[in-house]
């Protein structure tokens, strides 16, 4: 019984620490982007637009985060307690280190879990809904946002795409119709609508070149004929590192089918799917500090080599996601080579201090 509620203690000081630095984290991520994004204001969107962008992307920022989050706040929730020797009273009343270990990894399981379902249900839809957003109130000024677009080629024809809502609507796409090499019409649209297992062009424009003239034609409305599906388009569309596992391991897969290279997605896919080793190999560098050769230090020195290991695990694992490409090793390991060198440096650390 007193175990249980010592676990709950140790678990509720650890979670609270972890929220608060989040919250700090999220906040000041906030500011500083907010304060970087006005450069983009221009017509329809304003600076509360930039706003509502920006909040609208917090479940992906909340994502990004919440490594460097659990490990600065497994190290402020434990240095607090080492601070007021409660976990030295508990080590002398005969608490292990590995059950003390165990009551920190308790509230990390719940962080883990919130963190999956996140990546894979919330943020790729917020993502997708802000891009698409984005666009349309830079458009209502008649601006258009090619630069976060996709590209794709079927048959003779070849596709430019802004961006695609949550309801399956295309925004801003462009379709160039090849001869050869001879250019023979573009066609324009504002929409895209998938109706009934078919896609719809809306407020259509299209400009055939025939020889030396030029022949254009406006539409409200336009059958559009494609092997492309929603799904599909929001995999091209979307930043690949926003997307869920599940999205990620189906482009891998598609892209493999194509014989095209499917480093990149696999390697977000490890990312996304290995979080719960990379959060416990972070929380046991944390608890090393604390237990180990900084237990004596002040808390402030200790958050300060908590932020330059978390640093140097994210560079790391920055540096290992190219060399994958070059070197030709499987990207799981791009990702399982930091977290195990942290897991290691906090086993080793962990034990010098008995």
């Amino acid at each position: 019984m007193i175990a249980d509620r010592l676990d709950r203690y140790i678990a509720r000081n650890v979670l609270g620490a972890i929220i608060v630095v989040q919250l700090v984290l999220l906040g000041l991520d906030l500011v500083i982007t907010y304060i970087n994004d006005l450069d983009d204001v221009e017509g329809n969107y304003g600076a509360f637009q930039v706003l509502l962008y920006l909040i609208m992307r917090l479940p992906w920022r909340f994502y990004q985060y919440a490594p460097v989050g659990v490990l600065i706040g497994a190290l402020i929730g434990l240095g607090s307690m080492a601070s007021s020797n409660e976990l030295t009273v508990m080590r002398a009343a005969g608490r292990s280190l590995s059950r003390i270990l165990w009551g920190v990894m308790k509230p990390i399981i719940l962080v883990v879990v919130v963190v999956l379902l996140v990546a894979e249900y919330v943020s790729p839809r917020t993502e997708q809904f802000a891009s698409a957003w984005r666009i349309e109130q830079m458009q209502g000024e008649g601006a258009v946002l090619t630069q976060r677009g996709g590209w794709q080629r079927e048959g003779d024809a070849v596709y430019r795409f802004g961006a695609i809502r949550g309801d399956n609507t295309v925004l801003d796409l462009t379709r160039y119709e090849f001869e050869g090499e001879i250019l023979r019409a573009a066609t324009t649209a504002e929409r895209a609508v998938w109706n009934d297992g078919h896609w719809v062009l809306e407020e259509v424009s299209i400009t055939r070149f025939e020889d030396a003239r030029t022949e254009a034609e406006s539409l409200d409305r336009l059958d559009w004929q494609t092997s492309l599906t929603p799904d599909q388009l929001g995999r091209l569309l979307r930043p690949v590192n926003s997307q869920a596992p599940s999205e990620l391991w189906a482009y891998a897969r598609y892209l493999q089918e194509q014989g095209l290279q499917s480093t990149q997605p696999l390697l977000y896919f490890w990312q996304k799917m290995l979080m719960p080793l990379t959060m416990a190999s972070l929380v046991l560098v944390a608890a090393s500090f604390v237990f180990g050769p900084l237990r004596t230090v002040a808390a402030g020195t200790r958050v300060f080599y908590g932020v330059v290991v978390g640093l140097c695990f994210k560079y790391l694992q920055d540096l290992l996601a190219p060399a994958s490409t070059v070197f030709g090793f499987s990207p799981v390991w791009a990702v399982l080579g930091p977290t195990l060198i942290c897991a290691s440096l906090g086993f080793y650390l962990l034990r010098r201090s008995g």
